[in-house]
């Protein structure tokens, strides 16, 4: 038996069109297909997975769910439910699009102090190799204080 004739039945249950869930079926389970291959390749992070695969699986519980969505769609004021769904999967996107930038950002600031701590740590190093070479003896003890700021 066929996929598409395994959904049709689905399908018809619903208001939604037959055709639109059998595509929204098909690309959220080709969307968690994907987040699976690309973990089981270490090409996606586990804390990224999870919240796509969770975002796979609301999508499709909607697509094959469809008084679940027809609710939503009501409680929303869209009157088609297929319309509600796809702008679920759009909000997702969008949300997980914002997403991106503020983890970039907090990644950057983090890149920066430890480019600065590198900074340091370099110029004390040279300073103690300028001390030892010009005959200064031993270099003084260093300070097990941190000085930088977080």
């Amino acid at each position: 038996m066929s996929a598409s004739a395994l959904l049709v039945p689905v399908a018809a249950a619903g208001d939604l069109d037959s055709k639109a869930q059998i595509v929204a079926v098909l690309v959220t389970v080709l969307l968690l297909g994907l987040v699976l291959d690309l973990v089981r390749r270490r090409l996606l992070a586990e804390r990224y997975a999870l919240l796509w695969m969770s975002v796979s699986v609301v999508l499709l519980l909607l697509a094959i769910w469809t008084d679940l969505l027809s609710w939503a769609a009501d409680l929303v004021g869209i009157s088609t439910a297929a319309n509600a769904l796809f702008l679920a999967a759009f909000g997702v996107a969008f949300v997980l699009l914002l997403h991106f930038p503020v983890a970039t950002s907090r990644l950057a600031e983090e890149s920066k102090i430890l480019a600065q701590e590198v900074a340091r740590l370099d110029q004390e190093l040279r300073r103690m190799r300028t001390a030892s070479e010009n005959g200064a003896g031993q270099p003084p003890e260093r300070s097990t204080a941190r000085t930088t700021d977080q």
